[in-house]
């Protein structure tokens, strides 16, 4: 990973002990160095260290351990107030979205308890940290995306072309293994062992996940077709190759799926690649995979982030009763009836 130009060294540190210790991707210590990059440019603004200079061009570069051990907890909160309120009124340069969602500014959290918490108790620059109390803001999810069982199968009925094994061993190794697009793409010939396969996924842990009946034929439909691979470092030993004999990258991969979307019939603008991955654990919950074993298939650490599964059964639940005919029924208040 790359150290970012114009940064202070301690945020260098920072940024190359979340990718070799703490095994961070390269886009993550990214992320949060573009967070910590606007909490100090608005700093300096608010503290009037960079008057007359525009927002996106106040440098970080002289940010240094004094500077830092001047900052609160007050500090943290403003700046998050500001990021909901008064940052879409400014240039976009670290984020194109207009006003933040509550999942952003709890990325912002996240980057600024991590950097504080490194500081304190790994490089031991600070004697105490100022954000150990900082809280995350709560976050609404929203219900997953997800094909049913028959869209999925149209889905893969609509594979075509001369790739049309390799797209259809790719769409079913999304649909059954709920893997994501980076991970598939991440896959070598070498991870497969007769039923079960090696994924390599978030921080660098690995899983292995059992292929079912479906999965070990498309494999083996595939393998006669797959094209061998070029010998660069990137490319050896890749299982899913391109045309050119690279290893397939994720804009092909999505690229694919939206087709494929699009001639079963169904809405592209809707559906993705990671939908499929939210297919796959959707239908494993419908069918009574444990809550835990889900987690353990879709790599997530923390079980409140496979926990969204359970909703979705309680939202059919709910249409279910409100499909029911006798869902309207309201009592009358009929007289009772004179004897005779």
């Amino acid at each position: 990973m790359k150290t970012e130009s114009q940064s202070p060294q301690v945020l260098n540190d920072f940024l190359a002990y979340l990718y070799t210790v703490k095994g961070k991707s390269s886009g993550t210590a990214h992320e949060y160095y573009l967070d910590l990059r606007m909490f100090f440019r608005f700093l300096k603004q608010q503290r009037g260290l960079a008057d007359g200079v525009p927002f996106d061009d106040i440098p970080i570069d002289d940010v240094d351990i004094a500077f830092l051990q001047t900052i609160t907890l007050s500090d943290a909160y403003s700046f998050l107030l500001y990021t909901a309120q008064d940052r879409p009124k400014h240039g976009n340069s670290d984020h194109s979205e207009v006003g933040l969602l509550s999942a952003s500014r709890a990325r912002k959290v996240s980057a600024l308890r991590s950097f504080f918490k490194y500081l304190t108790d790994k490089a031991h620059l600070l004697s105490h940290n100022p954000l150990q109390n900082l809280e995350y803001p709560s976050v609404r999810r929203a219900l997953p995306k997800y094909l049913t069982v028959d869209e999925s199968i149209a889905l893969l009925e609509s594979v075509d072309g001369p790739y049309k094994e390799r797209d259809t061993c790719i769409l079913l190794l999304f649909l059954n293994c709920g893997l994501r697009v980076s991970e598939l793409c991440g896959l070598n010939l070498s991870d497969i062992k007769e039923n079960q396969i090696r994924v390599l996924g978030k921080g660098n842990k690995e899983r292995m996940l059992y292929l079912n009946e479906a999965c070990v034929d498309a494999i083996n439909a595939y393998l006669p077709h797959r094209l061998e691979p070029n010998r660069d470092a990137d490319s050896a030993g890749a299982l899913f190759v391109s045309r050119r004999r690279n290893r397939i990258r994720k804009t092909t991969v999505e690229h694919l799926v939206k087709k494929y979307i699009a001639q079963a019939g169904l809405d592209a603008s809707k559906f993705s690649a990671h939908k499929l991955r939210h297919t796959a654990a959707t239908l494993m919950y419908k069918s009574g995979v444990d809550i835990r074993t889900l987690q353990d298939v879709l790599g997530h650490d923390n079980l409140n982030t496979t926990m969204i599964y359970t909703h979705i059964n309680d939202a059919n639940m709910q249409e279910a009763a409100n499909r029911n005919p006798l869902s309207g029924y309201k009592k009358t208040n009929k007289p009772p009836e004179e004897e005779g």
